[in-house]
Formats: C-alpha cells, structure tokens, sequence
C-alpha cells in the first residue's frame, strides 16, 4: 500500500509540473518593418492550406474573417499610414476582411482585444475600410502570409498571400515632412531650451563652468525675456568669479520676474543681488 501511494504522489507530481508540447497547427509570426521612418509591427498567426480549399469553403464569401488564426492580427505604426484620402492614425488595430471571390473588403478595427470576429460587429470601431481586387496567382502560398513589399522612401504595399489570391494595399507615410522638420532643426542648430538644460545640468553637477555659462549665454541671447534662464546665467557668472556681472544680469531677471508676478524668482534674485554686490 505504501508503495502505491508513493507511486500515485509521484504521478500527481509529474502531472503538475510535466507539460507536452506540441507545434501549433498556426504558428505566431512577427514582421518588423521600416518605412521611411515609420516603424510597422505586424503580428499574426499563420494558418497553412493543408489540402483544404480555402475560399468559398473554409473561408465563406461574405462572411468576415479574422485574417488568421487564433489571436486576432494585429497592425501596430508609429506613425499616421494614408491610404489614398484616408488617414489611419498611429497606433494598434485589429485586421479584419469580408472575403468575396473577386474582392475583399479590408478593415482596420479600434478595439484589438477581442478573440476573433466581434459579436456584435461595431461599425463606429471601423476606422478604414476599403475594397480591393483579387488577384489570381498561377503558385499556391501553402502558408497564408502577410508582407510588406515594394518599399520606398515615402510608402508600400501590405500584401496578403493564401492559396492562389493575393491582395495589394498600397499605403504613404509622411517621411519628407518628417525629414525636412528634422533638416531645419539640425541646421538652425540648438534650441534656447536646448541651450539653458544643458547649462543647468552642467551647474548642478559642477561640471565646466566655464561652458555652462557659454551655453547659458546663448540662451539668453535667443530668449532675452525668460528671466529663468538669466537666473542661471547669473549663478554661472557667480561660479566664474564674474560678481559684477551676476549682479547686472540678477537685476535684470529680478526685472522680467516681477513683471510676471513670479514671487520665487524676485526674492531669489533679491537674495543673491545682496550676496554678490559685496564681493565686487
């Protein structure tokens, strides 16, 4: 009895912990692409032929299908894809199609949660849709596929692959605005602000005084008015050894601050005016 008991335990144990694994008849599959400078993240799982006839069988004309297996596919883009005059914003949707024989009508669907076809199916949830024609392939794609081909600079192409049909989206993303956005800021060289959290983090960590207030400078040079950042300058100038200096430019923050109510400011400067006029 006991050694059957000792036998059970350890079949219970192995039961609890052991676990068969076996391959999915639909495997994951994750496409990572850059477009221009969008990134595309698409993620599906990905059914096989397996001798079956797909459309207008496994996959009923006019019913709307998942566009997969399992999970729901999901597109994910860090920026905004036009299609036509038609503008999908950034983010995660759910992909879904209404497969017919000569068309499909593809849907990119807000809520990316739900395990298959949305029951009920919410039309205020479709934020795209369009048709788009069959086309017949003469080779057989054993394993539905999703690509995204014919990349450019400014857009591409998802194209969906099963059994003999394909079917092409062509899309754009704004890479020469992004481009261009990105030239004019380099060539007009740092920010104000670019410029003043540079000098700080230089002054908090004592760094090079000596840049900090270069830096600090400029800042003032672009932004005159923001009394902030003659504040730091004034402790640079201060750090320096510039006293007569740190007054000047600590009166003129003391000035702009008390224009614009800003008590904190108006008495820090008060404080280190008084400081630094006697070290003159």
């Amino acid at each position: 009895m006991k050694k059957l008991f000792l036998g059970f335990v350890a079949f219970a144990a192995f039961s609890l912990h052991a676990q068969v694994q076996t391959p999915a008849l639909s495997p994951v599959a994750k496409l990572e692409q850059k477009v221009g400078l969008t990134d595309i993240n698409i993620q599906y799982s990905r059914p096989g032929k397996r001798d079956r006839i797909i459309f207008g069988d496994l996959l009923p004309f006019g019913e709307i299908w998942r566009f997969g297996a399992n999970e729901n596919t999901k597109i994910t883009s860090s920026d905004p894809l036009i299609f036509g005059l038609d503008t999908v914003k950034a983010g995660t949707y759910a992909l879904f199609a209404n497969v017919e024989k000569d068309s499909w009508t593809i849907y990119f669907y807000s809520e990316t949660t739900n395990w298959g076809v949305p029951d009920p199916w919410d039309t205020k949830k479709v934020v795209y849709e369009t048709k788009l024609p069959v086309s017949q392939q003469n080779d057989v794609t054993e394993t539905f596929t999703i690509s995204i081909e014919k990349i450019e600079n400014n857009g591409a192409s998802l194209v969906f692959l099963w059994d003999k049909i394909k079917i092409s989206l062509p899309f754009t993303v704004n890479t020469k605005e992004k481009v261009l956005s990105s030239v004019k800021k380099t060539m007009e060289g740092p920010s104000a602000n670019d410029y003043h959290r540079s000098a700080s983090f230089y002054y908090q960590e004592k760094i090079d005084m000596k840049k900090a207030l270069e830096w600090s400078t400029k800042a003032c040079e672009l932004r005159p008015e923001a009394y902030w950042m003659l504040r730091m300058k004034s402790l640079l100038q201060a750090e320096n050894g510039d006293f007569k200096g740190a007054v000047i430019t600590a009166k003129k923050s003391l000035e702009l601050a008390e224009k614009d109510g800003d008590g904190a400011y108006v008495k820090m400067n008060k404080t280190s005016i008084d400081e630094w006029s006697k070290k003159k």
